[in-house]
C-alpha cells in the first residue's frame, strides 16, 4: 500500500476529515476523532487503533510495534506494510474506522449522518 492508495481507502468511508499534524503526518478522523495517522515520510509507516484483544497479539507481530504516544489508547504502527497482506491491511484499517465512529455521540452521528 502507498499513500494515494491509502488516502482513497481512508477516503472512501463517509464523514472522514484529512489533515496535515505534526508537520509530517496524515491524519484521517471522523467526527474529529483520529482513526489513521500515516507519516508522508520514507518509508510508508501506519499507524491506527484496534480493539483490546487484538492489541497485544498485533503489538508484538513482525512488522509491527505500539503506535508512540498512542499505545495507551491501543494503537498499533505498521512500520513494515510488507509483512501483511493488502486485504488485512485494508480490513484493519476499515475496523479502525468503525471503532472510533462508535464511539461518536448519538448527537454527533446523526449530525454527520452516520449510524
Amino acid at each position: 500500500m502507498n499513500i494515494e492508495e491509502l488516502q482513497a481507502l481512508c477516503n472512501s468511508f463517509p464523514a472522514v476529515t484529512e489533515d496535515i499534524k505534526w508537520d509530517n503526518d496524515l491524519c484521517f478522523s471522523v467526527g474529529g476523532k483520529m482513526f489513521c495517522v500515516a507519516s508522508l515520510d520514507q518509508p510508508l509507516r501506519i499507524s491506527f487503533k484496534v480493539g483490546d484483544e487484538e492489541f497485544n497479539e498485533l503489538s508484538t507481530r513482525i512488522g509491527f510495534i505500539p503506535a508512540p504516544y498512542m499505545a495507551r489508547a491501543k494503537w498499533v504502527s505498521v512500520v513494515d506494510v510488507s509483512c501483511l497482506p493488502q486485504h488485512e491491511l485494508r480490513q484493519l484499517i476499515s475496523q479502525s474506522y468503525n471503532l472510533v465512529r462508535e464511539k461518536l455521540t448519538i448527537k454527533m452521528r446523526k449530525q454527520l449522518g452516520i449510524n
